[in-house]
């Protein structure tokens, strides 16, 4: 018997769909996932038309592109592309879970040379280091005023 290719794009869809208001995305937005998605995939990447048709149950990613999906998603890859077991879906599968901003400053940053990479890395170390000495210059005074207090 040959299965229903139809079915089984309308079962990827629903579980694209539920993956995505998990991950607290919008599962009715093609142009957000066609744009979340070309962060993370290292390859070509889709179009909003694309997306749609995920959305839609009309196609199903290639390999690569459901391993992307699922990654940044956080599920089984297998559940994802053929269902089974719902508990699946619930179990984290990736600890990568990064914010839309952090993903466009990663992409931009891939796009300057080594020179400029190495500068936005420490100006980012700079701030980090006097962000600590503030923090730990909170923490004195709060200690000075909890002595005061005593």
């Amino acid at each position: 018997m040959v299965p229903n290719i139809s079915n089984e794009r309308e079962r990827f869809s629903l579980r694209l769909q539920q993956t995505l208001r998990n991950a607290h995305h919008s599962p009715d937005s093609p142009t957000e996932l066609a744009r979340d998605f070309n962060l993370r995939f290292a390859g070509r990447p889709i179009t909003v038309h694309a997306a749609r048709k995920w959305l839609v149950g009309e196609a199903i990613p290639t390999q690569d592109k459901m391993r992307t999906l699922a990654e940044w998603l956080g599920v089984p890859i297998e559940w994802l592309r053929f269902g089974g077991d719902e508990r699946r879906a619930n179990t984290p599968h990736s600890t990568g879970n990064f914010k839309s901003i952090d993903l466009r400053l990663m992409s931009d940053l891939q796009l300057l040379d080594d020179n400029h990479r190495r500068l936005v890395s420490e100006f980012v170390r700079i701030l980090i280091r006097v962000h600590r000495q503030k923090m730990a210059s909170s923490a004195v005074e709060l200690g000075k005023m909890n002595d005061e207090n005593n």
